[in-house]
């Protein structure tokens, strides 16, 4: 691909599948990547250890949050659709450096959610395994298990893998819907006044639950990196952006409030139960559909990682374009249309940490909770850095209108807010070690971008070939 301009490359979709995906496939991506499944299962039980009573609080907040997030993303994606995400939203119009931080903290934050998504992966894999009289299964094999087939479907087809993830999701939401729903028909003549009233909740419980709810929301913007693969992008991934933040905080929500109410019925904690859903299905009076439920997120939590993997694959396709990581990572492959390398790469980057704990002992909610951690920091930078770049993108595209500054600056607000409940007070364990592996990232990514320009900036003044080679 050298020496072809990049208005060409976008053009032309950078070598992927042009106009492969219909508008419910654009959505699947988005919807696959947050894994609603994933959070009435893991994520809410980890809110109500902090937030209690206000755990249904929290997912309203965090939902308005996201909103905030998604209408600008939105934005841009009216007027701009290529596989870099927010990165190509944001790079034209930062400063370079700003840029370089956008694209290796959204790489960093699929990649992360890929991480931890792999943990609940084989957390829920060997409590099926127990469940059926056998022995555990080692979750290193498990976690290689479900990364190898997740990378061989991204290689392999893009259109194949979102119908996929398209059925996964819709099934194992199904069958927590009518959980949650038989819960509310069953007490629905009893309001939780406790939840209600807040009763117990305090503002540092809800602070940190806030953050850990952010984290069931990231990666809805995910079907910005299917701009050169969906059709009508201008259109469709506009809309998924917004459909999958809003819909998801519905769902969330009502779950959120569905589970407390549940437990307290049952006179259990939420916030230690290992398996939840089959304790809130014994509560509705349906106990066989627990097991169902925990069936659908493991194949949930696989359908995640497969999605993350496709994000993060074709983040670092376009980074490489950009000149961010290494140029052989631009390669798509000649009969699939994918990126075949930069997927080989980012599977090998989310299974490293997961296998490297678990070889270690680690569980597999632990690794959840501490990779989803580290992925958030990346989606908070990414999502407010990018927001701070739309006034001037918009003005670039003559669509600015007085006011238009208003949004973009409450969402980085809301986002910085977001960033300081993660860094104070600092966490303890693992916990308060993840800010510093974050920016030490963060630092490398830096070292690279200014290396690489000085590099490029070298050859320019060299001679002709040298010249033609940084291109």
């Amino acid at each position: 691909m050298t020496g072809v301009p990049e208005a060409h490359l976008e053009k032309t979709g950078y070598g992927l599948r042009h106009a492969a995906l219909s508008p419910v496939e654009t959505l699947a991506q988005s919807v696959s990547t947050i894994s609603p499944t994933a959070t009435p299962v893991a994520t809410i039980p980890l809110v109500c250890a902090l937030a209690g009573n206000g755990t249904w609080l929290a997912y309203v907040l965090a939902t308005a949050a996201i909103f905030l997030v998604a209408l600008c993303i939105s934005k841009f994606a009216r007027y701009s659709a290529s596989p870099g995400s927010l990165y190509s939203y944001a790079s034209p119009i930062l400063p370079p450096a700003a840029g370089a931080i956008v694209a290796w903290s959204l790489l960093l934050a699929y990649v992360a959610t890929g991480s931890s998504v792999i943990g609940g992966f084989y957390h829920y894999g060997n409590l099926l395994i127990l469940d059926s009289g056998s022995h555990i299964v080692s979750a290193v094999f498990l976690s290689l298990l479900a990364t190898a087939i997740s990378v061989w479907i991204a290689w392999r087809d893009v259109k194949v893998s979102a119908r996929l993830m398209l059925w996964i999701e819709a099934v194992s939401v199904s069958l927590i819907l009518i959980v949650v729903a038989l819960v509310l028909v069953r007490f629905r003549h009893h309001l939780d006044w406790e939840q209600l009233q807040l009763r117990g909740m305090t503002g540092s419980g809800l602070r940190l639950g806030l953050v850990l709810a952010l984290f069931s929301f990231v990666g809805f913007e995910s079907a910005t990196t299917l701009g050169s693969e969906a059709r009508d992008p201008l259109k469709t991934i506009p809309r998924a952006v917004i459909q999958s933040a809003l819909l998801s905080g519905a769902i969330f929500t009502l779950c959120a409030y569905s589970e407390v109410l549940g437990f307290r019925v049952a006179g259990q904690d939420l916030g230690t139960s290992p398996a939840p859903m089959r304790v809130l299905a014994g509560v509705a009076g349906e106990g066989s559909l627990g097991l169902l439920i925990d069936i659908g997120a493991l194949v949930s939590l696989f359908a995640c990682t497969l999605a993350c993997i496709t994000a993060a694959a074709r983040v670092l396709l376009l980074m490489a374009h950009g000149g961010l990581t290494h140029g052989s990572l631009r390669v798509t492959h000649a009969r699939n249309e994918t990126p075949g390398r930069a997927v080989i790469v980012t599977g090998i980057a989310a299974v490293l940490p997961v296998a490297v704990l678990a070889a270690r002992g680690a569980r597999g909610l632990d690794v959840y909770g501490w990779m989803g951690s580290l992925g958030t920091y990346g989606f908070i930078v990414a999502y407010g850095l990018t927001c701070l770049a739309l006034p001037r993108y918009l003005r670039n595209h003559g669509a600015f209108r007085p006011g238009a500054q208003i949004i973009p600056w409450l969402t980085f607000f809301v986002m910085l807010l977001a960033l300081a409940g993660n860094l104070y007070p600092v966490p303890e364990g693992v916990y308060g070690k993840l800010p510093l592996i974050f920016l030490g990232y963060l630092a490398l990514g830096l070292l690279w971008f200014f290396w690489s320009t000085k590099r490029k900036k070298t050859a320019l003044e060299g001679d002709p070939t040298e010249r033609t080679l940084a291109k």
